[in-house]
């Protein structure tokens, strides 16, 4: 049940599409910037431009119209999952675009911060009050900033509104250390001035916190500092100092954050509000079926094969004697039904994919080449009640989790020193496996490593693949850690083909499409490809080079 301050929250939110007078009852054409940046509900107003910007299960596609319209957006570029076709930017068939949403849809947020944190200066209020708006505002800065930074590296950094005659509409690139510099310096003024999750009032919720703030900052120094780690530039000790002193932070008790006890809660109607202490930062929707001003249709995207996880995710979860699948003497092998795989399992795999036989989307789920090209099916945040809603799903998108910070944490920790102690594990990774029912005797410590000849950087990067599974991190961390040109050519393969099993799916119909032991062969790595000259970074679209005056250059090796 949706609560009454979310409500609030959307209505406000809302507003922020309409063109007519918020203040007054002025026409459109008289009502002026004088006329508005004066109150703390100006600021907060505004400031709620940001979250409708916000990316979440979609994005504005059309906010022309009255309700405004959306577009379902999904992270299909790893191998952890496959869309309804093949992934452009995965299999390295993209070319370079003329305009790209990837660069314009962050910059339309940087343009926003940087009116509100100039406009806002002349609002007749204490600074404390303008701190804590133009704090929310540096946030969503740092937070376009690092979509941009992740994809394309140097890009133009932009501190001021903009007109038609500011010499930065053709300022060239900015070095990506001076660019997460700024980043850094606005999430710590975000997090002195925002509330805390324990002190934001109850009508808020929604919005960013102190929390929120520390735990981004810890996402940005994690990524530069494990991507300049192992591209080999820059200061990586540096950046993963930063992220573990703000994954710290987040995790002090004084803050108020925890797991909550049902891992699979997070992603359904049960896990959202502020009862639920893992909830860092997340994109609100409708308050309700009947209030239907910001929704999504993620249940019917994940029934129609958008989100559809492969084996190559599959093989990462563990064995319940916490050894991997092929290593441990709980594999079941040879494997001769689609469920073997699900046998002895971290009980994460079954809250995340559908085991054959089990209620699904239209009835009992059957394996089946079709809209899950896979044969597997996404279990993980489908929600029966929104299917049946059919565009008006309205659950909550969480950004930012409290497991995530965990994470953080523990793979800063050891990339310090390529070492990390028990008792990080205990505080860390070790939390995540007692919550989904892993046994104790299991815990991931540096003994338990050494004695199965297992490594623990693998490890800790295990972990974070499965319980973060199709939340859209793994491209960003195949790409840090320098893996996307070993990982990324392979093929893409799904489960395992019994022609009694899928029945709806011939022998005759796969034959060709089969690996030797029978998994189906999703994408052939023929047809994936990967140039690590190249695509480490995205093309940068030519229309920005053009308007630039030629100022902004091509990442390298892209014609």
């Amino acid at each position: 049940m949706k609560r009454r301050f979310k409500l609030q929250y959307i209505i406000l939110a809302s507003l922020t599409f309409l063109c007519a007078c918020l203040k007054s009852k002025e026409p459109e054409t008289t009502f002026t910037d004088a006329a508005f940046w004066n109150t703390e509900s100006d600021l907060k107003v505004a400031c709620n431009r940001l979250y409708a910007l916000l990316e979440g299960f979609n994005v504005i596609s059309d906010e022309t119209k009255t309700p405004p319209t959306f577009t379902n957006i999904f992270d299909n570029r790893g191998d952890d999952v496959v869309g309804t076709a093949a992934d452009a930017t995965s299999n390295g068939s993209r070319n370079i675009p003329s305009t790209s949403d990837d660069w314009s849809r962050p910059y339309k947020t940087i343009f926003t911060s940087n009116n509100i944190l100039e406009k806002g200066q002349q609002a007749n209020v204490t600074d404390a009050t303008k701190n804590r708006y133009f704090a929310e505002a540096k946030f969503f800065r740092a937070y376009a900033y690092f979509q941009l930074l992740k994809k394309y590296g140097d890009i133009p950094l932009v501190m001021k509104v903009l007109d038609i005659g500011s010499p930065e509409l053709t300022m060239a690139r900015t070095p990506r250390a001076t660019v997460v510099d700024t980043m850094y310096a606005d999430l710590d003024f975000a997090a002195q001035w925002l509330p805390t999750r324990l002190t934001m009032p109850a009508a808020d919720y929604g919005r960013v916190t102190k929390g929120a703030a520390l735990a981004f900052k810890a996402r940005v120094a994690l990524y530069e500092g494990t991507r300049s780690k192992y591209h080999n530039y820059g200061d990586p000790k540096k950046h993963l100092n930063i992220a573990v002193d703000a994954a710290s932070k987040v995790m002090d008790p004084a803050q108020g954050y925890g797991l909550l006890a049902s891992y699979e809660n997070n992603f359904q109607y049960a896990g959202e509000g502020n009862v639920n202490t893992e909830n860092v930062f997340v994109k609100i929707y409708g308050a309700s079926y009947l209030n239907t001003i910001v929704v999504h249709d993620n249940s019917r995207r994940i029934e129609g094969g958008n989100v559809t996880p492969t084996r190559n995710l599959v093989d990462n979860y563990l064995c319940t004697d916490g050894l991997p699948w092929g290593k441990s003497p709980l594999t079941v092998s040879p494997e001769k039904s689609y469920n073997d795989v699900f046998s002895n399992r971290d009980p994460r795999l079954n809250k995340t994919i559908y085991k054959m036989g089990e209620q699904s989307y239209k009835g009992l789920w059957l394996p089946a080449v079709g809209a899950q090209r896979s044969g597997y099916a996404c279990k993980k945040g489908y929600i029966q009640a929104d299917w049946d809603n059919l565009g008006k799903a309205n659950v909550d998108k969480q950004l930012i989790r409290y497991a995530e910070v965990l994470l953080t944490y523990a793979e800063a920790k050891f990339e310090l020193n390529d070492a990390i102690t028990d008792a990080d594990l205990n505080a860390s990774i070790n939390k995540l496996r007692t919550r989904v029912g892993m046994p104790a005797a299991v815990n991931l410590t540096n003994a338990f490593v050494t004695a199965n000849g297992l490594n623990m950087r693998d490890e800790i990067r295990r972990e974070r693949t499965v319980e973060l599974a199709l939340e859209g991190f793994r491209y960003d961390d195949l790409m840090r850690w320098k893996l996307a040109e070993t990982l990324l050519p392979k093929a893409i393969l799904g489960g395992r083909y019994a022609q009694a099993e899928w029945t709806s799916t011939p022998v005759a119909n796969v034959k060709n499409t089969l690996t030797a032991d029978s998994l189906i062969i999703v994408e052939p790595a023929g047809n994936r490809r990967f140039d690590p000259a190249r695509d480490y970074l995205y093309p940068v679209p030519l229309n920005e080079i053009t308007l630039s005056g030629g100022s902004v250059t091509q990442n390298p090796n892209w014609k």
